[in-house]
């Protein structure tokens, strides 16, 4: 049996183009009120770029030059959206009318080329400070309009990878540096012998060689670093140590290392550099365990800040005690093993440990001993950093109820800052080889972040303040006149204190 479909055409028409008509449309109609762009024009000013470059121009030779402000928007759209490549971001201008109205550019407006970009970072920027200005220049926006607490901030690193192949590279035979602190250590550890009845160490002999230490180098990129850490990627990368603010996760420091620099060792100059920048009175930090080191503990009680860093269990070998087992009697200076048994001071080392030592006598005919050492003089060596109570009293920060709440929030901020700068705004590779360029790329795609999220705090706040002063009476159909129209003026008129008043609001 044969069936017969009937098919009806008469509901199924060609589409009439229509590309070469022509329409009455201005490119404020095509761009949707609530695009991303435009938030960021209207709560964030970039006029400072323009100020802060005018002496890298001539003022009277040479053709015109395109405005700096127009440059730098255009990179803006490239970290804003994830778009890596300069090629690429002047591709997606030429055909995204929101590019083109954020940059003030008509439809039929030449864009400024992808050589013009390099070109201007590679000679006109080149050496200057202008990507430190713009981001400094947007944390102090966020201060003025109230959105960063300026007390709780929250620090961490992550890795980008360098543009260099991790199996070619030259074996280079470099000096180690002395730690930055070393002069400090050193008086720390004669005063400390000195207290103990000892002579202060000799100065190492002038003609000794410093020690040095086999690296990989990239013949492309020297400055990236070669990194081998537990549960990272291997090969050659770039750290960026970043800090948030614990209010909004506000971007208010970040910094490019290569990446076999350890975490713990730029951080309290960049927080110093952070509170005279900016003026914070910095009350508590959250930090991972990378962190705890006698130097950062020292340097945060000192600054009377109240630190909180993770806990990483130590190196244990199995079949022996925990070093935990060991108590310390801080009145006696004297350790005790869990037999009860007494280990007294001996020396402090080089390197700012003190060593307390056991009686061999006892410990050849302790039961425990097998537990305790295997060392074949029978002597248990406890060691103790003469830093250590700085350390003692952030691990008493750590077990408190208040660290606790402190530091869970942690992962809700730095951390999301570094996940959302990888997946939305491209932050996983260094687009560029060198330090220099490195650190302008992470400059730029923080400010860019921070952008954002000023431009999407600042738009709730005023759309609630819209709300709640506005008659309630045709309410929608007169907030939407206001948006349209008279949005920004009302954006630059009303006060900060209302602002944050608002926002408080908003984050409850």
């Amino acid at each position: 049996m044969c069936e017969v479909f009937w098919f009806n055409s008469g509901m199924l028409k060609t589409p009439t183009p229509f590309q070469h008509e022509l329409e009455m449309v201005t490119l404020e109609q095509l761009v949707p009120k609530g695009h991303l762009l435009r938030l960021i024009d209207r709560h964030i000013s970039f006029d400072f770029i323009r100020e802060r470059t005018q002496s890298l121009y001539c003022a009277d030779n040479g053709r015109p030059a395109f405005d700096p402000v127009l440059l730098f928007k255009m990179l803006f759209i490239g970290y804003l959206f994830g778009i890596r490549s300069e090629r690429q971001i002047v591709r997606e201008i030429e055909v995204n009318v929101a590019y083109r109205w954020f940059l003030g550019l008509r439809l039929t407006d030449k864009i400024p080329d992808a050589s013009t970009l390099s070109q201007n970072r590679r000679r006109r920027f080149a050496g200057t400070d202008i990507e430190q200005v713009i981001f400094d220049t947007i944390v102090e926006q966020a201060i003025g309009h109230g959105l960063i607490g300026g007390r709780v901030f929250y620090s961490d690193s992550t890795h980008l990878k360098a543009s260099a192949n991790k199996n070619k590279y030259d074996i280079h035979q470099v000096t180690q540096k002395p730690v930055h602190y070393l002069e400090e250590l050193n008086a720390a550890i004669d005063e400390d012998r000195t207290a103990h009845g000892k002579k202060p160490l000799s100065d190492r002999d002038d003609d000794h060689e410093p020690p040095t230490k086999e690296v990989k180098i990239s013949p492309v990129d020297p400055d990236a670093g070669y990194m081998v850490r537990e549960g990272k990627p291997t090969g050659f990368f770039y750290l960026d140590h970043r800090t948030v603010d614990g209010v909004h996760s506000i971007i208010t420091d970040t910094h490019i290392t290569a990446a076999n620099v350890h975490d713990s060792g730029p951080y309290l100059d960049r927080l110093d550099r952070m509170r005279e920048r900016f003026g914070f009175d910095v009350g508590a930090v959250g930090l991972d365990a990378g962190y705890f080191t006698p130097h950062i503990c020292k340097g945060l009680v000192e600054r009377a800040i109240y630190g909180v860093i993770g806990y990483r269990r130590p190196n244990h070998k199995e079949g022996f005690y925990y070093k935990r087992e060991y108590e310390y009697d801080a009145s006696e200076d004297v350790y005790r093993c869990p037999s009860g048994e007494i280990l007294r001071y001996s020396t402090t080392n080089r390197h700012g440990y003190r060593e307390y030592k056991s009686d061999a006598k006892i410990c050849h005919d302790c039961s425990s001993r097998s537990q305790c050492t295997s060392s074949k003089n029978h002597v248990k060596v406890v060691t103790r950093h003469v830093w250590q109570h700085f350390k003692d009293q952030l691990n008493l920060n750590r077990l408190s109820d208040t660290g606790k709440s402190l530091y869970k929030h942690r992962k809700e901020t730095v951390e999301r800052s570094f996940a959302d700068a990888k997946q939305l705004h491209h932050h996983r590779y260094a687009r560029f080889r060198g330090l220099a360029k490195v650190k302008a790329q992470a400059l730029l795609a923080a400010a860019c972040q921070n952008m954002k999220k000023m431009a999407n705090l600042l738009e709730r706040a005023l759309r609630l303040y819209l709300q709640r002063f506005l008659p309630r009476k045709n309410s929608s159909r007169v907030l939407m006149k206001v948006l349209g129209g008279y949005l920004k003026k009302l954006a630059e008129n009303f006060s900060s204190l209302l602002k944050r008043q608002i926002l408080v609001t908003v984050t409850q």
